[in-house]
């Protein structure tokens, strides 16, 4: 990543925060972006200086499909140009599906798909003026498995990835790499804003219980995913949706308890040695 130029959206906390980070340490220079949490962005960018890489924070209410192609805009003018493109910005709703309403659904695909959408659109623009670039589009495990009252916000994270693989195979031979990530469950501080009652300590022990790996994931950890699937390490790596989720999305929802021998004998009477 030494010397690349890099955009990170949604960069003021949690895993777009760390990206832009590590981003930093392993050379490039970063533009932040934020959209409410200014102090997040603004320590991330004295950071990013501290290891004597070039940053800048922007603002962008993604709402707004004009702020979105501005900050694409102001990052290219500011960095010189984009290499690197990892579009993080999102933000999470749940609601029994009865009760949507057209307002909700509205701001929750304006942010996740529509001002992705055509913030992207800015930075390809410039891509291709140099022939190269790849982009990381953050996209969910509930774009791939199903959860009670997270129809919208799902429906984003399957949007981004089918939209991913079309604008991939768009783009690859020009020179332009687009992959997606799906992170499964890492604590980010809107699990402590949003559940009542949330503790690390609960956490864990539930963590413990459902995930395979027996553990949810770290930001550092999905941070570096999407610095490799940027780099030139990830190169052959076209239009693909990589999975990190310590084994949720492989576990069959049907088996109860992963960790014991099974007590059933399939195959009793057909299969040898049953």
């Amino acid at each position: 990543m030494k010397g690349k130029r890099v955009l990170v959206t949604g960069s003021g906390t949690g895993i777009g925060r760390e990206t832009a980070l590590e981003f930093a340490r392993q050379g490039a220079d970063v533009v932040v972006h934020y959209s409410h949490n200014d102090a997040g962005a603004r320590s991330a960018v004295a950071k990013i200086r501290g290891l004597g890489r070039r940053a800048e924070a922007f603002p962008a209410d993604f709402n707004d499909v004009a702020q979105a192609q501005e900050l694409g805009r102001q990052a290219v003018k500011f960095l010189g140009g984009i290499d690197c493109l990892v579009n993080n910005s999102g933000i999470t709703f749940n609601q029994p599906f009865l009760n949507v309403t057209q307002e909700q659904f509205d701001a929750v695909f304006d942010v996740n798909i529509r001002g992705q959408f055509f913030l992207t659109q800015v930075i390809v623009d410039d891509m291709l003026k140099r022939g190269r670039g790849s982009i990381c589009n953050i996209t969910s495990i509930h774009g791939l498995v199903g959860a009670p009252e997270h129809c919208v916000y799902a429906g984003t994270k399957g949007a981004i990835i089918a939209y991913t693989r079309s604008l991939a195979v768009e783009l690859a031979h020009k020179g332009i790499r687009v992959n997606a990530l799906a992170p499964g469950w890492v604590t980010v501080e809107n699990y402590f804003k949003a559940i009542p009652g949330f503790n690390e300590a609960d956490a864990s022990r539930v963590a413990a219980e459902k995930i395979p790996l027996g553990r949810s994931g770290e930001k550092g950890e999905i941070a570096r995913f999407a610095v490799f699937l940027c780099s030139d390490d990830a190169a052959f790596v076209v239009g693909q949706t990589l999975v990190a989720d310590g084994g949720t999305t492989a576990l069959m929802s049907l088996i109860s308890d992963f960790r014991n021998p099974s007590n059933a004998k399939f195959g009793t009477g057909y299969v040898p040695g049953v």
